[in-house]
């Protein structure tokens, strides 16, 4: 972090970004707290907080009660108390902050007091970054009919390189052979917004809604319109080939917790997050994070919201990072994605490979890949109604938001845990570390 003067919210200044750059660059902090509350006390803790360090005065956010909530986490005299997930984003004074981490340690009715930082879209710039010859995954197995279904004989061939009629991420998966559409099931992609007029998604988007700012949801990074068109795109895009969406019928619910810079601070994640399972939302996707040091844990407040989600029947998929060079180095997986509840998607190329900036399992408590995806050089959709080719593990993390709601559309009574076993134990195993892809390639029922 630059030493620069604090801003209003006391974010010290950003280091700058030069394109293709990786967009995770560490966490910096806002300078207010992120405050998890007993579910049953939530009251109790508040007053804690008033009595000892002055904490800004509260505003409550009740169920779809959303409309001002962008302009009161960027208000400096607010705290903000989301009911539904047992969270608050409090303002409160330098000098008082050591009171407040003493009390929420004293007061039982706090389960955590954490610094709220900065996330950031997780994707890279492939122009500027190394390349590697792709070449089709075929394996020389001679026992491999005895071993395998039909099925699995074919997705261990690796995709086709003709992506005339689907894109290769959707033939590694095996989505383009699925009969399910994930019809009647919705999908929140928590990113930079969405094209609303994108042809491809005029009428599938179901709500929509900006925790930014002075920015509307439309999209003007793109981040957020590919990830979304990865999840949920058409059977027959606009120009009918190839397709590029897992779940083509699946509900979207659009969040821009980023801004257009592809930036935003934690308590619009939670926003992002209480607002998603509200509208009923089965899947949450987040392709963004936070660098994590090794050895360094997970965020509490995290970890217990994506527990209550898979209470409610919710499941938190987020990207495991970019900031690896493989082979030479290897980072941990990012916050939000390194804590247990939630599935980490690690990016793999075209040859099945985990992708070279892709961050691994080299922290343990939480911190390990559950499942890779297609990452590398992704087609999907992009704002103006066109199409753009983007490369991360944000790219692979909407593929799997995509099969969990193939997964909800074939099972609607499964519970979310159920549904994150069913994902997990589908999946196709690969030769490499369980470190780096976890259960292995995500495979579409």
């Amino acid at each position: 972090m630059a030493n620069g003067p604090l801003n209003r919210r006391g974010l010290g200044d950003q280091p700058d970004r030069p394109n293709g750059a990786l967009a995770n660059q560490g966490s910096e902090y806002t300078g207010r707290y992120v405050i998890l509350l007993d579910p049953n006390r939530q009251e109790s803790g508040l007053d804690a907080l008033r009595s000892a360090a002055d904490i800004a005065p509260v505003e409550r956010i009740r169920g779809t009660e959303t409309a001002n909530v962008a302009e009161l986490l960027e208000n400096p005299d607010v705290s903000v108390h989301f009911e539904q997930i047992s969270a608050a984003v409090v303002e409160v004074g330098r000098e008082q902050r050591h009171a407040l981490v003493t009390a929420a340690e004293a007061e039982p009715a706090i389960i955590a007091a954490e610094p709220e930082r900065m996330v950031y879209a997780s994707v890279i710039g492939t122009a500027q970054q190394p390349m590697t010859e792709f070449f089709p995954a075929y394996r020389s197995d001679e026992t491999v009919v005895e071993r395998h279904t039909e099925a699995a004989m074919a997705a261990a061939q690796g995709p086709a390189l003709d992506e005339k009629k689907w894109t290769w991420g959707l033939q590694a998966i095996r989505a383009n052979v699925s009969t399910l559409t994930g019809r009647g099931v919705k999908i929140a992609v928590l990113d930079t917004g969405v094209d609303t007029d994108h042809p491809d998604l005029v009428g599938r988007i179901d709500k929509t809604i900006s925790f930014v700012l002075g920015e509307s949801v439309e999209d003007t990074h793109g981040h957020g319109t590919h990830c979304i068109g990865t999840a949920a795109g058409p059977a027959s895009p606009q120009n009918q080939e190839p397709r590029y969406g897992v779940a083509t019928e699946a509900r979207i619910l659009a969040a821009k917790v980023l801004d257009s810079e592809g930036n935003g601070p934690d308590g619009q994640i939670l926003a992002g997050i209480d607002w998603a399972i509200t509208h009923g939302a089965r899947v949450i996707s987040m392709s963004f994070g936070a660098s994590v040091r090794p050895g360094g844990l997970f965020v509490q407040t995290y970890e217990t919201l994506a527990q209550t989600a898979l209470q409610l029947g919710t499941v938190l998929v987020a990207a495991a990072g970019n900031e690896s060079r493989r082979p030479q180095r290897v980072e941990p997986v990012d916050s939000p994605a390194n804590c247990p509840s939630i599935l980490a998607v690690a990016s793999l190329d075209k040859s099945l490979t985990t992708s070279f900036f892709s961050c691994g399992g080299i922290n343990r408590q939480g911190g390990e890949v559950n499942i890779a995806a297609p990452g590398r050089d992704v087609r999907s959709a992009a704002p103006g109604g066109g199409y753009a080719t983007m490369s991360g593990t944000s790219m692979a993390t909407p593929h799997v938001a995509g099969v969990l709601a193939l997964l909800a559309e074939a099972s609607p009574n499964a519970s979310a845990a159920d549904l994150k076993a069913s994902l997990l134990s589908g999946a196709f195993p690969l030769t490499q570390p369980v470190e780096d892809v976890g259960s292995g390639l995500l495979q579409a029922p």
